[in-house]
């Protein structure tokens, strides 16, 4: 990572922190916070910089304070296979492996505070709450994994996008919006390789979503979803 992207945290640091209450770091009690701020980094990204590389050593933990990140893995023939989208108050660096299995990059501009995984772990064999909060988290996940494959093996083309849309507004607690405002970070070419599209697909979709007056066009970044209980219906596959 190049030197010039991360350094020690300040300002008030992590009680001033706008994501802390929906991370891991939540549970450390705000007369400990001075640990976290001593092992924090700051990490600022611009769009499209790696915050690390499949098969780069896994030394560090990562918790996202600002922005988005995409994690990936290329495959063989050079397709992406995306993973995930991470906003505010995700954790990454769960896995134990010494070596990263996927690649990381800010979607936009995006801040990660970053803290060595020894000294991490140091604190959560001390703090036993953290060690709790991780485990949920990891539980949570896992979950989330388990729902992506059911996503990629079961539904259709129309019902992956409307899952996705329906589901992608309660993943960025940071940005709250108002009911039915769903903001797209991402382009149409990475919501076709996380949901194992084609991007003609993806767009021939909201397309017909648009002119079903499920869902509507506000900005570049942002959609409407006008008729909800239609688009759970076509999500559930019961339309």
């Amino acid at each position: 990572m190049p030197a010039d992207c991360a350094q020690r945290r300040g300002g008030g640091g992590c009680a001033h922190c706008a994501a802390r209450p929906f991370s891991v770091c939540a549970s450390v009690p705000d007369a400990d916070l001075h640990r976290l701020d001593a092992l924090a980094e700051t990490v600022t990204l611009a769009p499209g910089q790696a915050l690390f590389r499949e098969g780069d050593p896994a030394t560090h933990v990562f918790n996202v304070t600002s922005g988005s990140v995409r994690t990936y893995r290329l495959l063989a023939d050079g397709r992406r296979h995306i993973a995930g989208f991470l906003f505010a108050g995700d954790f990454i660096g769960l896995d134990p492996a010494e070596a990263h299995s996927l690649s990381g990059e800010a979607i936009e501009a995006t801040t990660v505070c970053r803290f060595r995984k020894v000294a991490y772990r140091a604190l959560m064999a001390e703090r036993r709450e953290l060690e709790a909060a991780l485990l949920a988290r990891a539980g949570d996940e896992l979950a989330a994994a388990r729902r992506q494959m059911l996503l990629l093996a079961r539904k259709t083309a129309i019902e992956r996008v409307a899952s996705f849309l329906l589901d992608l507004p309660g993943a960025d607690p940071l940005r709250p919006g108002p009911a039915g405002l769903v903001r797209l970070p991402m382009t149409r070419s990475e919501m076709a390789d996380y949901l194992g599209l084609t991007l003609e697909t993806v767009s021939r979709t909201l397309t017909r979503l648009k002119r079903g007056g499920l869902i509507r066009q506000v900005s570049l970044t942002e959609m409407r979803v006008e008729k909800p209980d239609a688009l759970r219906m076509l999500a559930d596959g019961d339309a």
